[in-house]
């Protein structure tokens, strides 16, 4: 019996003493981690982290952000992006800028972010903003990835602000169709369907079963008789996939009973910029 109590104290002891071991490691790493301070060079290589980053990043702290952010069509901060230089995603060009931090989105390639982190870069993958509520997440984990919690926090009380005063609440909601090339649209859990709700009106996709991004057919839109038809931003050049938006049974319906509006940059990312998205709609709800 004595001897089964010293083994199992003994067993236990041990246990202790490995346990001890690997809290007071990662609390090493914890302190070393608090001690290196804020990423001193902060690469972004996808465009919804390439604003969230401008918009919080201390001054020197962001070196390069994507190329895309200065693209006009899709960048809602193009004067301030273009005082940055760019990259274009690879991990060869990347790894030359020697990062301390690297943001990512859900859809980079993921050949670059494995390639990066076998070189030992830290790199932060942000998962897609869907809904409107997520987006004060996005901005606080960008925040404390930076080391910019007070700018961050004063980012998220003004767009709740913002976003409390624009969200409209009607008892009858004018039906708007968003309609892209290759008759592609959004439905319920999306950024835009959040947009759409948010300014007053609701989604035919969502009528129709649709989540998240899906198509519509062209008959089937019309049928549907929206009051307002949202198409993006057409692009220079001869597209055939476009070629659907500027079909004559659009052009009827637009003439004879929808408005239309187009999306822009504002409709991208999850960041503030959404806002301004929301009270050009409510615009439109208010005009009809």
């Amino acid at each position: 019996m004595l001897q089964a109590t010293a083994h199992l104290t003994g067993r236990f002891t041990l246990a202790l003493r490995r346990a001890s071991r690997v809290i007071g490691a990662a609390l090493a790493l914890w302190a070393g981690a608090a001690a290196a301070g804020p990423p001193e060079r902060v690469v972004s290589i996808n465009l919804c982290t390439d604003q969230l980053a401008m918009m919080l990043a201390g001054p020197g702290q962001l070196v390069s952000i994507s190329r895309i952010s200065h693209d006009p069509n899709m960048s809602v901060m193009l004067e301030q992006a273009l005082s940055y230089p760019i990259n274009h995603g690879q991990a060869e060009e990347v790894f030359r800028l020697n990062p301390d931090l690297v943001l990512a989105g859900q859809f980079t390639s993921p050949y670059t972010v494995a390639l990066l982190r076998q070189l030992g870069v830290n790199v932060v993958t942000l998962p897609v903003v869907n809904t409107l509520d997520a987006i004060p997440d996005a901005i606080l984990q960008v925040g404390l990835l930076l080391g910019q919690q007070d700018n961050a926090n004063a980012l998220v009380s003004e767009f709740r602000a913002g976003l409390a005063q624009l969200r409209t609440q009607r008892d009858t909601r004018p039906r708007a169709a968003l309609h892209y090339a290759n008759n592609y649209t959004t439905g319920a859990n999306s950024l835009a369907h959040d947009i759409l709700n948010a300014a007053g009106f609701a989604n035919i996709a969502a009528e129709e079963g649709i989540s998240g991004g899906g198509h519509l057919a062209l008959e089937r839109l019309v049928m549907l008789m929206p009051d307002l038809v949202i198409s993006g931003q057409p692009y220079p050049g001869a597209s055939r996939a476009e070629e659907v938006l500027t079909h004559p049974a659009m052009t009827a319906l637009r003439d004879q009973h929808a408005a239309q509006a187009l999306s822009d940059a504002d409709w991208v990312c999850g960041t503030p910029a959404v806002l301004r998205a929301i009270a050009q709609l409510s615009q439109l709800h208010e005009g009809g």
